[in-house]
């Protein structure tokens, strides 16, 4: 039987586990697909460990991961525009996951992948990547404006800068010192976070920013709150309350194979980097969800399934 990695109680790694179950089965809408790669995101972590669970509440086992790409293996009913044999990323459906040897998706939220494109990169692009750019079409920035990403080491930041600038738009991004060289890899000017940030923003930037993408929250994020003077041009990603309370919003999210074409699209065509650093086994999951929960990870954690 196909395994699967899941947690069973909400908690620490100690909750983790491999399993073998039957092969899912898809229904009206969805598809069935062989998973190649799966991406680790820090909301694997934050499911598991339960900080989610008052607004999201998930049926105990869970499987963990939320971007995939694979082969479709068979569709349901009611699904037009896909075949057996297709390949394909997207988003798993609800009570299935993306790290497991097969996994089930929602039609609606699947892509088929470019050939140029990779079965790594792909998996990276449903949450990271759509996400990253449903905030920038959310800010509506033009050529020329500013946008601080805040958090900007991280894969939705990684995204976010690449599409801003794309798009003409000047990107600065809060991170550590560590990651400079990845920061000004992406054509963006780094900021070093933590006590001071705002006045080391002012020193180049003396009127402030245009738009602000946070990827932080909490205190990270009031303390440059006060750089953007229309807090419509402020949303975040990442701590919704603290946002609204700032006079902000949380990104608008569309969530559909329309912006996972659109993302697909930039990294064909050389304009998306989504800068996969580590790749690692299926027996290495653990492992995978650890690095990404420490907090050291640079750009895109990948498990490669099959």
């Amino acid at each position: 039987m196909p395994k699967v990695f899941r947690f069973t109680e909400y908690g620490g790694p100690e909750m983790q586990e491999f399993i073998e179950l039957p092969k899912p089965q898809p229904g009206p809408s969805e598809i069935l697909v062989r998973v190649k790669s799966a991406s680790v995101n820090p909301v694997d972590f934050k499911i598991r460990q339960g900080m989610l669970k008052d607004f999201a509440p998930r049926e105990l086992p869970s499987e963990f991961g939320s971007e995939v790409s694979g082969v479709v293996e068979e569709i349901g009913q009611d699904v037009d525009g896909f075949a057996v044999g297709d390949e394909v990323f997207g988003s798993p459906a609800a009570t299935h996951g993306a790290f497991s040897e097969y996994t089930v998706t929602t039609a609606l939220a699947t892509a088929k992948k470019p050939v140029k494109v990779s079965f790594h990169d792909a998996a990276t692009l449903t949450v990271a990547a759509a996400t990253a750019y449903d905030g920038i079409v959310h800010l509506g920035l033009s050529a020329g404006q500013t946008l601080l990403i805040n958090g900007i080491g991280g894969g939705v930041g990684v995204a976010a800068a690449q599409v801003a600038r794309d798009w003409g738009i000047a990107v600065f991004g809060t991170a550590s010192e560590g990651k400079r060289a990845l920061v000004e890899s992406l054509g963006a000017t780094l900021i070093p976070y933590g006590d001071g940030v705002e006045q080391r923003v002012r020193e180049l930037l003396p009127d402030g920013v245009d738009g602000i993408y946070d990827l932080v929250g909490g205190s990270a994020l009031r303390s440059v709150a006060g750089l953007v003077k229309d807090r419509a041009k402020l949303i975040t990603a990442a701590d919704p309350a603290t946002a609204t309370g700032l006079g902000g919003a949380m990104v608008n999210r569309d969530r559909t194979s329309r912006v996972l074409d659109a993302v697909a699209a930039l990294v064909a065509d050389g304009k998306l980097d989504p800068h996969v650093n580590d790749i690692l086994a299926f027996d290495d999951a653990a492992q995978a969800i650890a690095s990404v929960e420490s907090g050291h990870a640079q750009g895109k954690t990948v498990i490669q399934i099959s």
